[in-house]
């Protein structure tokens, strides 16, 4: 009899794993299509074809991956894991970013076909409501592409919307005066990376940050970059940007277009790129749902009665 045998030491991970009266082990084995045999602190399946041992692996993996990563409630985790895996490859489900204190993976079906998309697209557009991966993801994937030294740069920037106050008139030099800009990004790399990994990246000038209008001009070879807030480009803007591609170089695009800034009457330049550009085939688009809303849950029903309203 073949029996492949995983051993959880953790019994946090192994809680998680089997739920309240091994409710979460009965829909893995559902997932799986066999059943899942305990012992102490062993799970097992018998007879089960290679992919079905791999699945068995992966789930596993994913579920110490979430938990350590301080996931506390058991029903969410189990869904999260089991619901992400329906058209995605299991190697298409995790960014694997060398060196970094966790594995990013997509949480919903939504953030999976992203980083698929992420992944096999030179140019991807992404638009969604706060919370919803779509800059998280982006910026794990950029990471990924330098660490592994298929890139040799990352390159961040997002265009500045004035609320009421110049940029000239804050203190400090250029990086003083962008940094509020460009902090979310920063956040999201220090959840992926060590601090000091970070910061030597930064010295480094591995990766740069810019506002929009600095791009002018530069072409963008062997790079990863990131627009970030696109929803408050203008049509001229978002052009001049798109323009900068230069060889070997990937382009993120992410926006809300429920948040825009702009001036009345002013075309958001996200919203008119992916209305123009939505036949080309080799350019990503993607559209994430409140369903893709991973924070706190408040989050997502606030996004979703924004949604209803507008509907």
């Amino acid at each position: 009899m073949n029996e492949y045998t995983i051993v959880v030491p953790d019994n946090d991970v192994l809680s998680c794993l089997c739920g309240t009266n091994d409710k979460n082990l009965q829909l893995i084995e559902e997932h799986l299509g066999v059943p899942v045999f305990t012992k102490g602190n062993e799970l097992s399946v018998e007879n089960a074809a290679p992919e079905i041992c791999q699945k068995f692996q992966f789930i596993v993996d994913r579920i110490v991956d979430e938990v350590q990563s301080g996931g506390k409630n058991s029903d969410d985790i189990i869904l999260t894991v089991l619901n992400t895996k329906r058209k995605i490859n299991a190697e298409e489900m995790v960014i694997m970013v060398p060196g970094a204190v966790r594995r990013v993976y997509p949480r919903t079906q939504g953030q999976a076909e992203y980083v698929n998309l992420l992944q096999s697209r030179d140019m991807v557009f992404c638009t969604g409501s706060a919370g919803s991966g779509k800059t998280y993801l982006a910026v794990a994937e950029a990471l990924r592409l330098i660490l592994a030294h298929k890139k040799s740069k990352l390159i961040i920037t997002r265009p500045v919307v004035e609320a009421g106050e110049s940029l000239g008139f804050l203190p400090g030099d250029l990086e003083d005066k962008i940094d509020p800009y460009l902090r979310p990004l920063r956040d999201a790399m220090e959840t992926i990376l060590p601090p000091e990994s970070v910061k030597r990246l930064f010295e480094a000038g591995i990766v740069e940050v810019a506002p929009l209008a600095y791009m002018r001009g530069r072409t963008l070879n062997n790079a990863v970059v990131i627009l970030d807030e696109a929803q408050n480009t203008t049509c001229a803007q978002m052009k001049m940007f798109l323009t900068r591609m230069g060889e070997n170089t990937k382009v993120f695009v992410t926006g809300d277009p429920s948040q825009i800034d702009l001036p009345k009457k002013v075309e958001s330049g996200l919203m008119h790129s992916i209305r123009i550009l939505s036949k080309i085939e080799d350019i990503g688009f993607m559209e994430l749902t409140a369903d893709d809303v991973v924070r706190n849950p408040l989050v997502k029903m606030i996004v979703k009665a924004y949604e209803n309203e507008n509907e």
